[in-house]
């Protein structure tokens, strides 16, 4: 781009949301307004610990960091950052709906602020969006919709670009020398759901489904994060070629490791989504939460829902005390779905 392009190319600010999900979902985001104004500069507000995934897309021209707790209001903090961000920006998209997540454009009195109405931000926002959940039903359109004008947004039928993250073979390379990894065909599982536990299958049902996977010759690589330490305990315990890496890898290795699984089990989690974003294969378990919502986004992926007339609850917890959305989708079912996967996999490399 030459030096005369470069200093007219729209300036674009986004808020970015909190979840590791819907972090790679906003890649469908940055991809539109770049498809849509070639040239145009990205920068991203989000928490510290989002920049790894950030830098795996291609699309992100820089990020800004803001850590403020949960529940905190880091006035201070998003002062200071609005402080630096001043006069650079022609343009900003807020993607959370909070009152104080439209504060740091504001404050760095960025022109044209793009955002839905909530939270009584009218003085925030001056491109102010109704969010019609009937047309945008979809978290993923709704953050592509922020990002056309009102007209196209309204008229709904706007394509969504898929996320796709960028793979660090060199860092691949590594872990799998540092971790004892195999040359097995590997499955990756991932157990947890920050959401809360009605997202979450059964242990006992990823540990049986461990079991019968190394019985067919694969490897299985439990993944999460701290938190998910003893859950993957529970699944590898005694099992041999079922690593539990829960807690033993930063945010970009799980990006790496996932690309080289030939298939994933998973919760509905950021992790699935980071998943479908490296073009593994997924097989995803919903339970309280819905696939129509929150889908992964590629054409690799088997949806296991069982369906029951009280799904999906969107609960934290089951209201009805037993989980028989997961507790009833059994390993059997997805044990035969992934070896399917697998055997497809080698009559198309045949």
């Amino acid at each position: 781009m030459s030096q005369a392009a470069a200093a007219t190319a729209p300036r674009i600010l986004v808020v970015g949301p909190s979840w590791v999900g819907d972090m790679v979902m906003a890649q469908s985001l940055f991809m539109t307004l770049k498809q849509d104004q070639p040239g145009c500069r990205i920068g991203v507000v989000a928490p510290g610990w989002s920049q790894p995934i950030l830098e795996r897309m291609a699309e992100v021209d820089e990020v800004a960091s803001l850590d403020v707790g949960h529940g905190e209001f880091g006035w201070s903090i998003r002062r200071a950052l609005a402080g630096r961000l001043r006069g650079r920006f022609d343009r900003a998209i807020v993607l959370p709906r909070s009152w104080k997540s439209a504060l740091v454009p504001f404050l760095a009195r960025i022109p044209r602020r793009t955002g839905f109405t909530g939270e009584q931000r009218y003085g925030l926002l001056n491109d102010r969006r109704e969010l019609d959940k009937t047309l945008l039903d979809q978290t993923v359109k709704r953050f592509v919709a922020l990002g056309l004008t009102a007209e196209e947004a309204r008229r709904g039928d706007f394509a969504i670009p898929r996320p796709r993250l960028r793979v660090d073979s060199d860092n691949l390379d590594e872990l799998r020398t540092r971790l004892g990894l195999t040359t097995r065909p590997a499955v990756g599982m991932m157990p947890g759901a920050e959401y809360g536990p009605a997202k979450q299958w059964p242990l006992g049902h990823f540990r049986e489904l461990a079991e019968r996977l190394v019985d067919e010759g694969f490897e299985v690589r439990v993944m999460g994060g701290p938190k998910d330490v003893a859950a993957g305990a529970a699944i590898a315990e005694g099992l041999p070629y079922v690593h539990n890496l829960c807690g033993q890898t930063r945010l970009a290795d799980a990006v790496d490791l996932l690309a080289d699984c030939q298939q994933v089990v998973t919760n509905d989690s950021g992790l699935m989504h980071v998943a479908a974003a490296v073009g593994t294969r997924v097989h995803a378990l919903y339970g309280s939460s819905s696939p129509a919502y929150t889908p992964p986004l590629t054409d690799r992926a088997e949806i296991h829902t069982l369906g029951l007339g009280c799904s999906p609850c969107f609960e934290r917890t089951c209201p009805l005390g037993h989980t028989n959305c997961l507790v009833q989708l059994s390993p059997q079912r997805v044990l035969a779905a992934v070896l399917k996967a697998a055997d497809a996999a080698v009559i198309v490399r045949g």
